[in-house]
């Protein structure tokens, strides 16, 4: 084969590190266009993002050229940077240190995207931390709990 091909759907979600501000809903548009870019400028093609004020859900289409662990790396590195500049409320923001990625199939595209644009309400019911292990138990991930939480 002469020519490398992939439409690899995934989706990640990050928390902001322990005692690190939220993000308020006055910034997190910005901040979601802003990652968006940051996703095109690694070859990559955003979907959809959003979140609540503790973390991030992003799908997007991961090129074939970056590893996953360096697509986070730099949409953290760089909202992080941005958003400081935004206001001295985040002069202290930070992301946790690890990530979940998980794998999209395209027949579950529509129900993704649908339940990532509802976080909001889907948080009323859900802590982020019953929500993470939901996800980490459905893709049968092992873990230690011990090491989950931490910053």
């Amino acid at each position: 084969m002469s020519q490398s091909l992939s439409k690899i759907f995934v989706h990640i979600i990050f928390h902001i590190k322990g005692n690190s501000c939220t993000i308020r809903k006055q910034e997190n548009k910005e901040l979601y266009a802003y990652m968006g870019a940051i996703i095109k400028d690694n070859e990559s093609i955003p979907i959809l993002i959003n979140g609540v004020e503790d973390h991030i859900h992003i799908l997007c289409v991961m090129s074939k050229n970056i590893a996953l662990a360096k697509l986070v790396e730099e949409i953290k590195r760089h909202s992080s940077r941005w958003i400081k500049t935004k206001n001295n409320y985040y002069s202290n923001f930070a992301w946790q240190g690890g990530y979940g990625g998980f794998s999209v199939s395209p027949s579950l595209h529509d129900k993704t995207k649908k339940y990532i644009k509802n976080q909001e309400e889907h948080h009323k019911k859900i802590t982020f931390k019953e929500e993470y292990l939901l996800f980490l138990k459905e893709y049968g991930i092992d873990y230690n709990e011990q090491y989950l939480w931490t910053d």
